[in-house]
Formats: C-alpha cells, sequence, structure tokens
C-alpha cells in the first residue's frame, strides 16, 4: 500500500510542516501555523501509513509532542508579557498626569511641560503636555510637582 502522505515513513510530522523559502526569498513560516489538531492528525496519519517491517521509533515521537507543547507554552508566555508591558504602559502613563515631565520634542530638543492627559487608546500610550501629543517613550524625566 502507498502513502497517501508524500515521505510519511521515517519522516516526523514537526518536518513535513517545516517553512520552505517562498519566491521572495523571505520564509513562509510567518504565515505557517501548525495547531496541535494538525499536529496530531499528521502524527496518527504517520503512524497509519508507516513500514510494518521498520517500525518509527516512539522516542521522537514523545520528543515531537514534548516540544509541540514547549512551543505553545512560549507563545503563551510571549502574549501574556506582551499584554503586561501593555498594562505597564498604561499604568505609567496615568500616573503622570499632573505631573510635570521633561520630553524630547518633534525636533529632538528637551521640553518641560505639565501633563495634562493620558491617550491609552493607541498601540502605545501618549501624553498630552501643553496641547501637544508625546509619546511615553519621549518622556526623559518626571520632575516633582
Amino acid at each position: 500500500m502507498t502513502s497517501p502522505i508524500a515521505g510519511a515513513t521515517g519522516v516526523s510530522p514537526m518536518a513535513t510542516a517545516q517553512a520552505t523559502p517562498t519566491a521572495s526569498g523571505a520564509s513562509a513560516s510567518a504565515g505557517l501555523s501548525l495547531s496541535s489538531d494538525a499536529f496530531l492528525q499528521l502524527l496518527v496519519a504517520q503512524l497509519k501509513y508507516q513500514d510494518p517491517s521498520s517500525p518509527a521509533d516512539t522516542t521522537s515521537f514523545m520528543q515531537e509532542t514534548a516540544m509541540l507543547s514547549q512551543t505553545q507554552t512560549m507563545q503563551s508566555l510571549s502574549s501574556d508579557s506582551a499584554a503586561n508591558l501593555k498594562a505597564q504602559q498604561m499604568q505609567t502613563a496615568t500616573s503622570m498626569v499632573g505631573h510635570t515631565i521633561a520630553y524630547r520634542d518633534t525636533t529632538g530638543l528637551t521640553a518641560q511641560g505639565v501633563v495634562s492627559s493620558a491617550n491609552l487608546s493607541g498601540t502605545t500610550p501618549t501624553l498630552t503636555v501643553g496641547g501637544k501629543t508625546v509619546a511615553l517613550t519621549d518622556v526623559q524625566q518626571v520632575l516633582a510637582s
């Protein structure tokens, strides 16, 4: 019987799902995602169509399953870290309201002013100082009020 999955005998499910270079030379891995379900389907297909005279090593399956679990955990930690950073930036911006700050203006010079409000709706919080919008990353110093 021939395998419906090209190269299924002796090829790990993780290796089957690796990215290949695109025509532009960039890696396709940015758009390629192997979900847990897809991984398990590949694993079952590999086991189903393996050559009975040379069965696959179960150790490699366990390693690949552990690798998938670790990858999912790292992705979860990464998104949690990004959410924590966003929350911390929002808290920092709101705590500056009413305080005098020194910041780098659009010309690159240092300016000072009192923060009248914080805008939390964008990707990163911004402050309003004397009618001007100041990025949180441009704040150089928070002075005592």
